[in-house]
């Protein structure tokens, strides 16, 4: 039977998980730390209850987060063959984020639960818990395994961890609260290894990635306190990076100039035509978020994206103007 919920938080998704069995886990495409790490410590929570969970994502697990234990249970398309009482869709801010793993011409039936941290979820589920002021979607994932009395394997908590960390940049981002450095410590206590999660999510990465990353900085751009660049197709081939290896988000938000960062990656939807994924970054009191969501993606202030159709030539002025328009308007108000 379908259920007819609206936003009830914790307490829907609470009693959703009680009284359902056969759960498919999804969460969106490109993945992150944070939907890697939340899709990873519900499945391990999910088990603990004596569940039986599925994992399924449309893209592959970047290379920093192929350690993580568990990651070869998750799935592609293939997952959903199995009939399931309950779909939970993880940081994922809409249906569309979702990508293949969720088919609406044979999922319509089942209850879709979202427990998501992004302010600008469109509470797309039939039951949603949708927290802005949690750090990341792992961190609300440490208070529902204490509503479960599920006390947290070292696996779910390393999983759990990895989120809370790469979605903070190892707590230095501005929603880093106490409360983000109290679930940290919980999670330590379980087993997790914080120095492990650090270095290898945000430190090491592979020599292609380091070509690339050199690629990209010389392609950099500096005007109205904005900084971007740019990451084609053929650089990605030449290099065999991935662009989402160079971690060149971190790189670009140190500089001292640019309030606002922006990374604008050429690629191809899945009908082979010619699409940009854009990530922007904010200091504080900036917010990207809003820029983001006018252009059909989602976020936060200081993190946010989307993916626009057409060539980087097309995209990236109007965008860059946007972003350059949100810091101006930004300052104005500082100054009221």
């Amino acid at each position: 039977m379908l259920y007819n919920l609206l936003s009830m938080g914790l307490d829907a998704a609470v009693e959703l998980i009680q009284t359902n069995h056969e759960i498919l886990c999804v969460s969106h495409v490109g993945p992150d730390g944070d939907a890697v790490g939340s899709l990873l410590g519900m499945y391990w929570i999910l088990r603990q209850l004596g569940k039986n969970p599925a994992v399924a994502l449309q893209d592959d697990v970047p290379f920093e987060l192929k350690w993580l234990p568990g990651v070869d249970r998750i799935g592609s398309t293939r997952s959903t063959n199995r009939t399931f009482d309950l779909i939970i869709a993880l940081d994922a801010s809409s249906a569309d984020r979702m990508g293949s793993v969720f088919q609406p011409h044979l999922h319509h039936s089942i209850p879709l639960l979202v427990i998501d941290h992004h302010v600008t979820n469109t509470n797309f589920g039939n039951a949603n818990w949708v927290d802005g002021q949690s750090a990341a979607t792992c961190q609300m994932l440490v208070e529902l395994a204490e509503r479960l009395a599920v006390p947290l394997s070292k696996e779910a908590a390393t999983c759990l961890l990895t989120g809370v960390v790469t979605d903070t940049l190892c707590f230095r981002t501005s929603n880093t609260t106490a409360a983000v450095l109290m679930t940290a410590t919980k999670l330590m206590q379980c087993g997790a290894q914080l120095t492990e999660i650090t270095q290898r999510t945000l430190d090491l990465r592979p020599y292609n990635a380091l070509r690339l990353a050199g690629h990209a900085m010389i392609n950099a751009e500096l005007e109205g306190g904005v900084l971007w660049t740019k990451v084609t197709r053929q650089q990605a081939l030449e290099t065999g990076a991935e662009p989402g290896q160079a971690n060149l988000s971190s790189i670009l938000s140190r500089t001292v100039e640019a309030d606002i960062t922006a990374i604008f990656t050429e690629k191809f939807d899945n009908k082979g035509l010619p699409v940009v994924d854009c990530s922007f970054r904010a200091k504080p009191g900036f917010d990207v978020g809003a820029v983001a969501f006018e252009l059909g993606g989602g976020g936060h202030r200081p993190a946010a994206g989307c993916t626009l159709p057409g060539s980087l030539a097309n995209v990236v002025p109007d965008v860059v103007r946007r972003l350059q328009k949100a810091r101006q308007a930004a300052l104005v108000g500082q100054k009221k």
